[in-house]
């Protein structure tokens, strides 16, 4: 198994040792399910925080050699809801750990960049396809390929989370620190990050290049 960033001396940044238990994201007590999350009560607090995701069987081309690795899998994504307040006056959002992490959960690949990714990495193992629906603006793989996406995620992947009430000023240091590949903000730096991108922006045109998907 590789070694985990814990393993290797992780980096605490200033703004991150001023939170006494951001080990809830690197060592966590407790990680959520596909199941538990969408369960009423869901087991995701409804509060800003940051998350991570564990996949105990990684994306085809995707390797964890560099990653954090715990019981749950590797660590190769990290997300925040909220994001950061707009600086031109408009009223911030009102997401939360439960609300975005149920979206990655159940929602589609237009208004979740953890399924695009994901998506974009196993559209062959899983035969869907990126496509234009609606206007033609959105890019999802259709209800069908969505659900096959939601099944992957429902055997393979775990998320931790940690509640801090301005979680945008912990995401760039803790996703530089722990090395995760399937970011794309604040990870430019990463070995992965321009397969990752260029593999997305050959996904985003093929669906472009094909005609809206109707029902």
């Amino acid at each position: 198994m590789p070694h985990s960033s814990l393993e290797r001396g992780w980096p605490y940044s200033s703004a991150m040792s001023s939170i006494a238990d951001v080990d809830a994201l690197l060592r966590p007590a407790t990680v959520h399910t596909r199941a538990s999350v969408l369960s009423r009560p869901s087991s995701v607090p409804a509060k800003p925080g940051l998350y991570a995701w564990y996949f105990d069987e990684a994306p085809p081309g995707v390797s964890v050699s560099d990653c954090h690795v715990t019981e749950h899998g590797a660590l190769l994504y990290v997300g925040i809801s909220p994001g950061r307040p707009p600086a031109n006056g408009k009223a911030p959002s009102r997401q939360n750990l439960r609300t975005r992490i149920r979206y990655h959960c159940r929602g589609n690949a237009a208004g979740s960049t953890l399924r695009l990714t994901l998506g974009c990495h196993l559209a062959a193992k899983l035969g869907i396809v990126l496509t234009r629906v609606g206007s033609g603006d959105r890019l999802t793989f259709t209800p069908t390929g969505e659900a096959l996406l939601s099944e992957w995620m429902a055997k393979h992947a775990r998320v931790a989370t940690l509640e801090h009430s301005a979680p945008w000023e912990l995401e760039p240091a803790v996703i530089n620190a722990v090395r995760v590949p399937l970011n794309i903000d604040h990870n430019s730096e990463h070995a992965y990050y321009p397969v990752n991108r260029a593999l997305r922006a050959e996904h985003k045109a093929g669906a472009r290049a094909r005609s809206i998907w109707t029902p």
